[in-house]
């Protein structure tokens, strides 16, 4: 390779790196940013802020309508291809949508990224509860219902790195303590479904059970998600648990 060619590496993957610093800055909370924001949550200097974001804009990754920054409608097309919406989701939303027919709350699916559960797809319930993630948000695996049915039939070495993470305290009843939680996930397999009583909000509980895939490797989960008066695990397991079974079957036959 050339030094033109490494000199041309180089800067393509240092714009890359401020690229990702930029679309870093914006979160579920942080949809809207001025430059100063932009600046203060990429780390990057204003000046190279500034030029970023104005390429990324001339690129449609970002918009900027006023004085505010926010994700371009582009990425919303390339994030359409990603296997996880046209494979996963495409398959089990229909699912998702007879479990919120049925239960009249908030339904979700979300995978496993690293220590979090990030949220792939979420229909709400006629409650609306502002404080769940939105779609593209993450929560913690810990203590989420959809995080301990994926981890209930995940590898040990997947289990460690999520306990070793660090297990916040999100409330009062959060189980921080590593044995509970083995605890906890070693009951899910029996019944078929997770449980997570106000562990990440108060007042809020949710039954999930987890989506495979056509190796029998766990790919998802599916939950149900409301009001702690309204959330009954032995009432309401069942159907979440046929719900995944069933989204699981639709799941692999697209693979």
């Amino acid at each position: 390779m050339s030094p033109t060619e490494r000199d041309g590496g180089a800067q393509a993957a240092g714009g890359l790196d401020r690229a990702a610093a930029i679309l870093g800055a914006f979160d579920a909370t942080h949809r809207d940013l001025t430059l100063a924001a932009l600046v203060a949550r990429s780390g990057l200097p204003r000046s190279t802020a500034h030029r970023t974001a104005d390429r990324m804009i001339r690129l449609g990754w970002l918009d900027k309508p006023k004085d505010r920054y926010r994700i371009g409608n582009r990425l919303f097309e390339i994030a359409s291809l990603a296997p996880i919406r046209l494979q996963l989701r495409e398959a089990v939303l229909p699912f998702l949508q007879d479990l919120h027919s049925a239960t009249k709350v908030t339904v979700q699916l979300g995978v496993l990224d690293g220590a979090q559960i990030l949220v792939v797809e979420k229909i709400t319930g006629h409650r609306p509860m502002p404080m769940l993630s939105q779609v593209g948000g993450i929560i913690p695996a810990h203590c989420s219902a959809l995080g301990r049915a994926i981890l209930a039939y995940s590898d040990p070495a997947t289990i460690d790195a999520v306990l070793a993470a660090g297990l916040e305290r999100r409330t009062p009843r959060t189980l921080t303590d590593p044995v509970a939680i083995l605890r906890e996930l070693t009951a899910i397999p029996p019944r078929g479904w997770a449980v997570e009583r106000e562990e990440g909000n108060i007042g809020v509980s949710c039954v999930a059970a987890p989506v495979f895939g056509p190796l029998g490797e766990v790919a998802a989960a599916l939950s149900v998600t409301g009001p702690s008066g309204l959330i009954r695990a032995q009432a309401i397991g069942p159907a979440v648990r046929l719900a995944a079974a069933a989204a699981s079957r639709a799941y692999c036959s697209r693979r």
